[in-house]
């Protein structure tokens, strides 16, 4: 019979088909985690803009009133140019650990002078660095959400076969190196 080659055809075509349908939803999935981890990376480094900005001036309020201590504020210089230089989450995760340190240390020295505790643009600062710091924890967490659903995407079977070879890879969740550095977050006290 000549019929006889057009069902294996008719099975091959389709499942051709429903392999490029299969494959065109799973680029496209991924496609939309990826720009979604990207446009959280980009929030947070907003914040950590934001925040870094802020930082010089918090240093320069309490330099009017305890200049003697240079470390303090030569840690917190250079925690904030860390965090400005880090590229990608591993970078920037050590930096805000240095970063929060240098902070806690500030903000120790600053205990010691209540006129400075009871200055209002210094008051001001702080009120907007806590501000700050909670979009950066809430950057943070909607970054490492979109990170952990693009990586279950990447490595469920079956496609852990297909996303490397279309050019997607595991991302990295942004953490911060030093645990211990932000165990106890700096204490902010109006």
């Amino acid at each position: 019979m000549p019929w006889e080659w057009i069902v294996p055809a008719v099975i091959v075509v389709a499942l051709v088909v429903i392999f490029g349908i299969y494959l065109w939803a799973t680029y496209n999935s991924l496609v939309q985690l990826n720009v979604r981890v990207e446009e959280a990376w980009s929030d947070i480094t907003v914040q950590l803009k934001r925040r870094a900005d802020l930082v010089p001036n918090l240093v320069e309020s309490v330099k009017g009133y305890a200049a003697h201590e240079k470390t303090v504020f030569e840690n917190v210089t250079r925690a904030r140019a860390e965090t400005l230089s880090a590229q990608g989450p591993i970078e920037s995760g050590v930096a805000e650990g240095h970063m929060q340190q240098a902070l806690k240390s500030l903000f120790a020295v600053s205990e010691g002078y209540p006129q400075l505790l009871a200055s209002q643009n210094y008051l001001h600062l702080q009120q907007q660095l806590v501000d700050t710091e909670d979009k950066v924890q809430a950057s943070r967490r909607f970054y490492n959400g979109g990170v952990r659903e693009l990586n279950t995407k990447i490595k469920t079977f079956p496609n852990n076969m297909f996303a490397r070879g279309l050019g997607f890879h595991e991302r990295d969740f942004f953490e911060v190196v030093d645990g211990a550095s932000i165990a106890e977050p700096p204490r902010v006290q109006f």
